[in-house]
């Protein structure tokens, strides 16, 4: 400590300012009543690090120099035994002095109620309560930015950032009793400035944090947080946001294209993407898009599945008003928006969520339970109340302040299951017993609940690849209350199936066909995202058997077509929607361009059929609105092995429409295959997929007559030619 003038300042308190480890720094720096020899006088104390010079200026008087008592630790006592209402200080480096209010000279920031809410994990607009908020004046403009972050274990926490110089000394916080939320408003900060908040551990080491509420943060390399104001957006949604409390998504139709922003096409701001990205999926019929790696991660060939800012939008494509741009185009668009959201673990960045105070804060504590082995990542602790509340609300965050329409909560088996992924031994049971995680289990209740109520009509979607009970149960009869779950099953049965020759294809019949036995046991998402095109996986065009590019192009079809007439809402990743040929590489994007892309060979024709099998199952009710009721299917045949066919009837949910669909697995063409239909009478062919209009031959073509004999079950049937690797569909006229 470097020798000091008079002094009025207890040496514990220079000591803990001077290693920043003070807990009320309000207590001892800004204006206060001291008692002297000479009675009660006003004391002014200020730390300003670097400063030659510090005076006070007290309401209009002429400033007074203040006295360096050590440690940049400024000091004025006063004649005055009255508090002042207004004062600033003057601080001068160099030849070059600056005006600024005392940060601590203003009243906490964060409420007793929000305190007892975040206590009790109950604070579902934590956002409002911590972080960085700009705050305004009385004539509204902004004031200064408050400062508030959760750290129990810290030992003393300050802002640091790029209006103090990044020295921690200059603004230490204060903790707001037993609570651990540390607090400080700093007068004069405004939107744009870099932040982190400098953490003493309880071992006296310092740790320089991002932000866990920030709004946005810097482009990686670079790890800081950014200051955000009051969004001004100027939302034009509102008829969809109504439209959406009331949109019964179970009973109607849902085609989901799910993109990496930074790869569909490379170097597109999310500005230049509310023009590019929803015209082509407007064009192309589907109803939601699916995004990847919206929060910020600092790694981008981890996707957005190591998240290091879970409150900010990624930065590498623009601003948070930009991605609400996004947002909103897409909504006047007709296209609902689902984001990725990563609830599930957490990377070991040091200047991110790992051990944030120096101790497990938003982990568990037990690296039996707290870290992951598989992704080298942390798990949440989903028992700490403090912990669930921060994940609750970053659900609510997206859905209130960008409009989202859905959450696709990554990887919940290895939420759910406390052995996944590890050894005996390396797992912790929990209180009966069992591996089942509880308190992940009433953390995902409980998320799933509240977005339900607090946002009617955003969904939740479920990647969870296992056989747990009752994943879209509502929560109220014990589920997990989801709207939806991916149908992992039926993605790995029908991919392990297609990439068999066909002429082995019919010793494996039951894996096409599985799916039907527990369709309606949940209510489904059918998936082909970009988990199964990458990583040496192939795309749908590379699965199929060797063959022609007119043999695999066919195939592609089928399988397309077979999807979407299976119960089920529908996933496909980018690319696949036109069988690109390479598998998907984040660094390199869509193949839109080449011989292997959009305009190649007979890749146009299965973009052809895409946007047509979209627009039937929009449009045809039997292919919409019964994917979650037994009744809205009903199998033809579906033990045709040898010829590797399956057929099978789609039923509106009112009952009103019937589609017939023949799906020719086989490299072989059946001319006179009957099939048995319910209703004698025309049915009218709506898509063969071996039409020339998708480069197929033309074969097979044309409506069908039933006024057979009863076939199948049923009480009439037709003949009809199903070419090899074609799907045909018919319905039903009036």
């Amino acid at each position: 400590m470097t020798e000091t003038n008079a002094t009025l300042l207890d040496h514990f308190d220079r000591a803990r300012l001077v290693q920043c480890r003070h807990y009320a720094p309000h207590d001892v720096l800004g204006q206060h009543l001291v008692e002297t020899s000479e009675g009660r006088r006003v004391l002014f104390r200020t730390v300003q690090p670097g400063a030659d010079a510090v005076s006070v200026g007290i309401g209009n008087a002429a400033p007074i120099a203040m006295t360096n008592t050590g440690d940049d630790i400024f000091e004025l006592l006063t004649d005055s035994a009255e508090r002042s209402e207004s004062y600033n200080f003057d601080v001068t480096w160099g030849e070059h002095t600056t005006t600024i209010a005392d940060p601590y000279n203003c009243l906490p920031t964060v409420g007793e109620l929000d305190l007892h809410l975040i206590g009790e994990g109950r604070h579902e607009r934590l956002w409002e309560a911590l972080g960085a908020r700009v705050l305004t004046n009385h004539e509204g403009e902004p004031s200064g930015v408050a400062f508030s972050v959760w750290a129990p274990h810290a030992a003393g926490v300050a802002v640091i950032g790029d209006f103090n110089g990044w020295n921690a000394r200059q603004h230490p916080m204060r903790c707001l009793g037993s609570t651990g939320i540390w607090e400080l408003y700093i007068p004069g900060v405004h939107a744009g400035a870099h932040y982190k908040f400098a953490i003493t551990t309880g071992d006296g080491n310092r740790l320089d944090k991002a932000d866990p509420m920030a709004r946005l943060a810097e482009p990686a390399p670079a790890t800081a947080s950014i200051v955000v104001g009051p969004h001004n957006y100027a939302w034009q949604d509102q008829d969809w946001i109504a439209k959406r409390q009331s949109h019964d998504f179970l009973h109607q139709p849902m085609s989901v294209y799910e993109v990496h922003l930074g790869s569909w096409r490379k170097g597109l701001s999310y500005r230049e993407l509310a023009t590019e990205l929803v015209s082509y999926v407007r064009d192309k019929g589907y109803t939601h898009v699916e995004l990847m790696g919206v929060s910020e991660h600092p790694f981008e060939p981890s996707w957005g599945y190591q998240v290091t800012s879970y409150y900010a939008p990624n930065n590498r494509y623009g601003g948070p008003d930009d991605f609400r741009a996004l947002i909103d185009a897409l909504h006047a668009a007709g296209i609902g928006v689902i984001m990725d959201w990563v609830p599930g673990h957490f990377p070991r960045d040091e200047w991110a969520l790992a051990r944030f105070d120096g101790q497990a804060c938003y982990e568990h504590p037990d690296p039996r339970r707290g870290d992951q082995p598989d992704w080298g990542t942390h798990v949440f602790d989903f028992g700490r109340n403090e912990v669930k509340n921060f994940l609750v609300a970053n659900a609510l965050y997206w859905c209130h302040e960008f409009h989202i329409d859905g959450l696709r909560v990554d990887a919940v088996a290895s939420m759910l299951y406390l052995d996944y992924s590890r050894k005996d031994g390396e797992w912790l049971p929990n209180i009966y017993g069992g591996r089942e995680n509880l308190d992940a289990v009433s953390f995902l209740q409980e998320m799933n609940a509240t977005v339900q109520r607090d946002v009617p009509g955003v969904l939740t979607i479920a990647e969870e690849s296992t056989s747990w009970p009752g994943v879209t149960k509502p929560t109220h009869e014990d589920g997990l209350g989801f709207s939806l779950k991916w149908n992992m099953g039926w993605m790995h049965d029908t991919l392990e199936y297609i990439q068999r020759d066909p002429i082995y294809r019919g010793h494996h019949h039951g894996e096409i066909t599985f799916s039907m036995v527990y369709a309606y046991s949940e209510n489904y998402v059918l998936p082909i995202s970009h988990d199964e095109v990458v990583h040496g996986k192939g795309t749908l065009w590379s699965r199929m058997p060797a063959g022609s590019s007119w043999d695999r192009a066919a195939m592609v079809r089928t399988l397309l077509a077979y999807m979407w007439s299976h119960p089920g809402k529908k996933l496909l990743f980018q690319g696949q929607e036109f069988g690109q040929v390479q598998e998907w590489n984040e660094g390199r994007g869509v193949d839109w361009g080449d011989n292997e892309g959009w305009e190649g060979e007979f890749h146009r024709g299965i973009g052809a059929l895409s946007t047509k099998l979209n627009e039937l199952y929009t449009s045809l009710p039997a292919l919409g609105t019964g994917d979650h009721s037994p009744e809205g299917f009903r199998w033809i045949a579906a033990d045709d092995s040898h010829n590797n066919v399956l057929s099978y009837i789609r039923r509106s949910e009112d009952g009103s429409q019937q589609v017939a669909c023949v799906i020719n697995f086989s490299g072989t063409t059946h001319e006179n295959y009957r099939i048995g239909l319910p209703v004698a009478g025309t049915w009218r062919e709506v898509l063969n997929t071996d039409h020339t209009e998708y480069e197929g031959a033309g074969r097979g073509q044309g409506d069908l007559i039933a006024e057979g004999p009863g076939s199948h079950g049923l009480s009439t049937s037709a003949v009809l030619e199903v070419p090899a690797h074609t799907a045909r569909f018919f319905v039903l006229e009036d």
